[in-house]
């Protein structure tokens, strides 16, 4: 199961990657937090750019791994969405808002996985 999230974790950042979110982190929250097994967190300078990230995100994790969202909160006007996929949770980010709300400091116990070099 642990295996599967971490996979989801890793289509999230690349779908987020395709579209060009900026500063995309994936966090190991496993025996750090009960909310969550992963966080992946990223960034969009502008609301149409949000906008975007939201749309091929849901979009590209549903083709490469057939999952949908549990849950979205927020919408980009808020400038913070959330996407639950349960073990998975992705955090879309105005710039200002990831800068205000610091998620990172927050997790700071949590390791970061090298999403990028991780097999496809």
């Amino acid at each position: 199961m642990q295996g599967k999230a971490k996979e989801l974790a890793v289509a999230c950042a690349r779908a987020a990657e395709e579209i060009q979110a900026e500063d995309i982190r994936v966090l190991d929250l496993r025996g750090i937090s009960t909310l969550t097994d992963f966080m992946v967190i990223c960034s969009g300078s502008s609301m149409p750019h949000l906008k975007a990230i939201l749309r091929d995100v849901e979009k590209g994790v549903f083709e490469s791994t057939g999952q949908r969202p549990s849950h979205a909160e927020g919408r980009a006007v808020t400038r913070w969405v959330v996407l639950d996929y349960f073990d998975v949770m992705v955090h879309i980010l105005h710039d200002e808002m990831r800068e205000h709300y610091a998620l990172e400091e927050l997790w700071g116990d949590a390791p970061s996985i090298e999403w990028a070099q991780e097999a496809a």
